[in-house]
């Protein structure tokens, strides 16, 4: 069994995922459908993901990717890598990472499919989803979700499943906004 490998991400328009290691809004929509796609599933994040997070999450196994050799938090499998992490859930039939930015852009060539909540509004952040070829990617689902008293921006829910292999992106082909696509 080919373990498939999935992103889970939420976005602004301008690609912030992060500010000073959180969220940079409240989408309790978001969360709510984090916990349904990645419960009973191997979730991996980097170090400064962890640590945002500050434990492991309920009903997941979860890996840690750290450089440092004597990370051990409680309740989580370590990996010096991605390659490492993958390798760790070879048995697995899905993995989902779940960021940050560094581990995002190792992954995404990797990735089958993406569980992506675009939102609607453009903040400031210091992290951000790497740009990557629309063309190679195409929405398979979608539903958009008012902002309300426990969402603080409208958002839509996609999956995006991979077409193509991917190629050496150039200049042309990699889309900087990804909302472009929009019609």
């Amino acid at each position: 069994m080919k373990t498939q490998l999935a992103v889970i991400v939420a976005m602004a328009e301008n690609r912030v995922i992060g500010r000073d290691g959180t969220l940079p809004w409240h989408l309790s929509a978001d969360l709510k459908r984090f916990r349904a796609i990645t419960t009973g599933h191997w979730i991996v994040m980097g170090r400064k993901t962890y640590e945002s997070i500050g434990r492991p999450l309920p009903n997941r196994t979860t890996v840690v990717i750290s450089r440092q050799t004597d990370y051990a938090p409680p309740g989580v499998l370590v990996a010096g890598s991605l390659a490492a992490a993958l390798e760790m859930a070879a048995d697995q039939e899905r993995v989902f990472v779940v960021g940050g930015e560094q581990i995002y852009r190792q992954a995404l060539p990797l990735a089958s499919t993406i569980y992506l909540t675009r939102v609607q509004a453009t903040v400031a952040g210091d992290r951000f989803f790497p740009a990557w070829d629309s063309a190679a990617w195409r929405v398979v689902q979608q539903s958009d979700h008012s902002a309300d008293e426990k969402n603080d921006y409208p958002s839509s829910f996609e999956v995006l499943e991979r077409v193509c292999q991917p190629e050496e992106p150039d200049e042309t082909s990699v889309v900087s906004n990804p909302f472009s696509h929009r019609s």
